[in-house]
């Protein structure tokens, strides 16, 4: 390179960055600087993760050489017990799966125990060396992975690549980096009479694990489960949705591939797919140690009935009716807050368990937010190359459609969409238009019910005070995910991420915590339980707690002073002692134990 052009060069660069927004700078930024900072860590802690990940192969779904457009797609065949699989965006025919029986679960269930069995003596670098592997072959057919859950599921390519990619291949690195530490045995502290013990909690695994997933991320929500089983030494049984089950084949392979690659046996990972009639057999099965349930609040409830017949813990995240809370400190960066809660609303169709379901504004802001937000969403395209997916199937069109009129007719505005959409190129996809519904009030039911669809609706809170907008966020029986948004120095702000009542808040930002790893989960009408993060991987384990003696080699151990020998000689003796044991380890003064001391020497 001439002088000449490192001298262009360089003022071109110097232009480029004072015409660079500081906030995108650091976004782009910020994240290299962690991976450095983190691969450095890593290289003294984790030398295995630094081999090269090994590359495979998994064949491609195809789909039929016949292009045939089912006229009304539906999952069930007359006549037949095969599950049909569609595009929902096209309604093209993709193939026929034969779904399991009590049988087929059973034989899962012995496979991923067998292999479970000599999986558990592996070492945490064992595993990690999977996960890389995994993760690369991820990386490397990420747009396979994500055109084959756009044609299962009907999201758009980038919308699988938000929600199917980025977030699995956070919960490879999350574990990768720091699942080790989760599970590695944790001391704990002992007592005053006790004090001669050492005490630890070990992390062990419970055998054979299994989750019932739902279809709106069908790979996401497949891999996450396998990722946090197998790391803690778990076989694991996914049983996926019927609405989404052409690519789990493919998906389990991508999985599998990775122990192959490794030696490993690859029936350590299970998937069944079934009709809900036969799920029954999998969540009392007494081969299964622990289920993690992704679904529907009437669903959960046979299955927590289910999994009671065998005494199966069960974590359930059941969805939610998410609010952002604006605040009128957050006029300033309501172009910002904009950008996100259009993503954050309409993202996979409205499919999105934590999704922005209820936007709920201060007054101050309120009128400018509708006035910034009609535009954008009257300009969304539906298609799965446009902006708006297909949802994966009409059966909640008719309860969306009503859930708008009701609104309409209790005095909400409509500014926007309200009606399923017949695509004018695809008239057999499942298209429902995005909708905005304004001046919605607590009373109106589209306030309280879970949409799971392309509908954002606006409340303006009475005041701007931390109570009036605590009382209609925490409104409905959901309390999965929240966000607010304010000036960080803000009161308000932190009134309001301390009163909402949710299992995950964001701050100035959406759903962020389940993209860092922090444990998911939901309160009330979103479940119980917690997947994800230390919390969820360790809940896939027995919690074994191992009590020890700290000076054996001195002869320290624990003994039966005569006053409390069997047979005892005196009651009453006896008694006087072992009160002056109670009073030595947990007086509350110094005379109070001295006291103590005296009963035991004196009745020793």
């Amino acid at each position: 390179m001439a002088v000449e052009d490192l001298v262009a060069w360089t003022d071109e660069f110097s232009d480029l960055i004072r015409e660079f927004p500081i906030n995108d700078f650091i976004f782009l930024l910020a994240p290299l600087v962690f991976a450095v900072v983190g691969g450095l860590i890593l290289y003294h802690t984790h030398t295995d993760y630094w081999e090269k990940p090994k590359r495979y192969t998994v064949p491609i779904p195809k789909t039929p050489d016949e292009c045939k457009i089912l006229e009304h797609p539906t999952i069930k065949v007359p006549s037949s017990t095969a599950i049909q699989c569609y595009t929902p965006a096209t309604g093209q025919f993709l193939g026929l799966v034969n779904p399991s029986t009590p049988a087929g679960i059973d034989r899962a269930v012995a496979q991923a125990r067998a292999a479970q069995e000599k999986w558990a003596r592996t070492t945490f670098g064992e595993r990690r060396r999977v996960l890389r592997t995994l993760l690369q072959h991820i990386l490397d057919n990420q747009e396979h992975i994500c055109r084959v859950s756009s044609l299962d599921s009907g999201k758009t390519v980038l919308d699988a690549q938000l929600g199917e990619i980025l977030v699995t291949a956070e919960k490879l690195r999350w574990t990768i980096r720091h699942g080790e530490a989760a599970l590695r045995p944790s001391r704990r502290p002992t007592n005053l009479l006790m004090a001669y013990k050492r005490n630890t909690v070990r992390y062990e695994p419970l055998g054979v694990v299994a989750a019932l997933v739902s279809w709106n991320y069908p790979f996401h929500n497949l891999l996450g489960p396998i990722i946090s089983s197998i790391f803690a030494g778990n076989g694991v049984v996914v049983k996926v949705s019927e609405q989404t089950c052409w690519s789990a084949a493919y998906y389990t392979m991508i999985a599998r591939g990775a122990l192959v690659a490794h030696g490993h046996d690859p029936q350590l990972i299970q998937s069944v797919v079934c009709w809900p009639q036969t799920a029954g057999h999998l969540t009392s099965h007494p081969g299964i140690g622990h289920l993690t349930f992704i679904g529907s609040r009437p669903v959960c409830h046979q299955v927590a009935a289910s999994a009671a017949k065998s005494l199966t813990p069960v974590v359930a995240e059941l969805g939610g009716k998410d609010a952002a809370v604006i605040l009128d400190s957050a006029e300033p960066d309501l172009g910002r807050i904009v950008d996100i809660l259009m993503r954050g609303t309409f993202q996979a169709s409205g499919q999105n368990c934590i999704g922005i379901e209820r936007i709920i504004a201060a007054p101050g802001v309120y009128d400018k937010l509708v006035a910034m937000l009609e535009p954008r969403v009257k300009a969304l395209r539906l298609g799965l190359d446009l902006d708006v997916g297909a949802m994966v199937s009409d059966v909640s069109f008719a309860r969306l459609e009503a859930l708008v009129d009701d609104a309409v007719s209790r005095g909400a505005r409509l500014l926007a969409g309200g009606r399923r959409y017949v695509h004018p190129d695809h008239p057999s996809g499942f298209y429902f238009t995005p909708t905005l519904l304004v001046d919605v009030t607590p009373a109106m039911a589209v306030a309280s019910e879970e949409c799971f669809g392309p509908i954002m609706t606006i409340l303006r809170a009475p005041s701007s005070a931390a109570p009036d907008l605590l009382a209609l966020a925490n409104a409905p029986d959901f309390g999965l995910g929240a966000s607010v948004w304010g000036r960080d120095a803000d009161p308000v702000l932190k009134e309001v991420v301390s009163g909402i009542r949710a299992g995950g808040v964001a701050v100035n930002d959406f759903a962020v915590f389940y993209a860092v790893q922090l444990p998911f989960g939901g309160v009330g009408g979103s479940g119980y339980g917690r997947f994800a993060g230390e919390e969820g991987l360790r809940g896939l384990c027995n919690l074994k707690s191992v009590c020890e003696d700290r000076f054996a080699w001195l002869g320290i151990r624990t003994a039966i002073p005569p006053p409390a020998r069997y047979p005892i000689a005196s009651q009453e003796r006896g008694w006087r002692f072992t009160r002056g044991v109670v009073g030595l380890g947990y007086g509350l003064t110094v005379k109070e134990k001295l006291g103590a001391l005296v009963d035991i020497l004196r009745n020793m």
